[in-house]
């Protein structure tokens, strides 16, 4: 009908405020429509109840922002629901340009958007207490900007973050907790973050300013344990944070600490492995970390796990 064909027209002017995809209005024709509710939307073609869920709230709220253009404010919940990474990217974006003369208010549980917003814009909500991200420092604010994956919010939400050097640390003392409390850490609200080498004191800067305690288990890197904390001293007189990790700086990473705390036949058995001395052990624990983490994590041969991870779980 011309009614029809004059709304689809306009709303061919708005493509791409909207959608880069085909968006169009019909008869429902269907023999479930009723004549009450036959009117549909499509997106490509595709009624607009067929397409997933992240793309119909992607286009409820571009619709919205395109329609309301007299709004000085603007408050959007969770737009992350139901979006792929690359999708939500694109619609963050999008939100951004639509919003640029007004006043946006965004809840999140999506590190991504939290970061790639600008922390600085940040109010963490918690135990009845408002507190801005803003007060983190400039350098700090800049950082996680710019590296938008990082897990910021996992500091904030976990009710007792662990943070950990990288993914064979992660798998150990996951081991460790499952020993000892037969479940795994999340299944008690203990998230363990990964750092991959990256500054802990990035997030703990997050932590002390939302009063989060943090621990942090790490290698010794060959150093003196107190050499160790004195680098963190703010951290620890704050009571934020305990630091975990061997005391004896000739073990100076994971690998010769599990081998300081189990026979070399063991670690055979559970690599599969036939090394004679403890140097080729280690040789191949260090080549292969991950794999040998995950080994250790699915064995069922019994395993001691080194003192200063389960002093960390206790």
């Amino acid at each position: 009908t011309e009614t029809m064909k004059s709304i689809n027209e306009e709303i061919v002017k708005q493509h791409g405020n909207i959608t880069q995809k085909k968006l169009s209005i019909a008869m429902d024709v269907s023999s479930k429509s009723s004549w009450g509710a036959n009117i549909t939307s499509y997106l490509d073609e595709i009624p607009f109840a067929y397409i997933g869920k992240g793309e119909q709230n992607k286009i409820k709220t571009m619709i919205s922002l395109n329609k309301n253009n007299d709004c000085h404010v603007i408050l959007i919940e969770e737009p992350e629901n139901h979006l792929s990474f690359s999708n939500m990217t694109k619609l963050i974006s999008d939100i951004s340009t639509a919003c640029s003369e007004k006043q946006l208010i965004i809840t999140t549980h999506s590190t991504f958007v939290l970061n790639k917003l600008g922390i600085k814009n940040v109010l963490i909500l918690c135990n009845d207490i408002i507190t801005p991200l803003s007060d983190l420092s400039v350098d700090t604010q800049k950082y996680f900007q710019k590296l938008p994956g990082f897990n910021t919010l996992r500091i904030i939400l976990s009710k007792c973050p662990i943070l950990v050097e990288g993914p064979a640390d992660d798998l150990v003392l996951q081991k460790a907790y499952l020993l000892k409390n037969n479940k795994l850490p999340l299944d008690d609200g203990v998230d363990i973050i990964v750092m991959n080498g990256l500054a802990f004191k990035r997030f703990l800067d997050i932590a002390m300013l939302v009063n989060k305690k943090i621990k942090v288990i790490r290698d010794n890197d060959g150093k003196d344990i107190q050499k160790i904390e004195a680098n963190y001293k703010k951290y620890i007189e704050g009571g934020n944070l305990e630091i975990y990790c061997d005391s004896d700086p000739v073990v100076d990473t994971l690998e010769p600490q599990l081998l300081k705390y189990n026979d070399i036949s063991i670690l055979n058995k559970i690599f599969g492995q036939d090394c004679k001395t403890d140097e080729e052990i280690l040789y191949y624990m260090k080549r292969n970390k991950t794999e040998c983490a995950l080994k250790i994590f699915e064995t069922t041969e019994k395993i001691n796990i080194p003192e200063y991870i389960t002093d960390a779980i206790k």
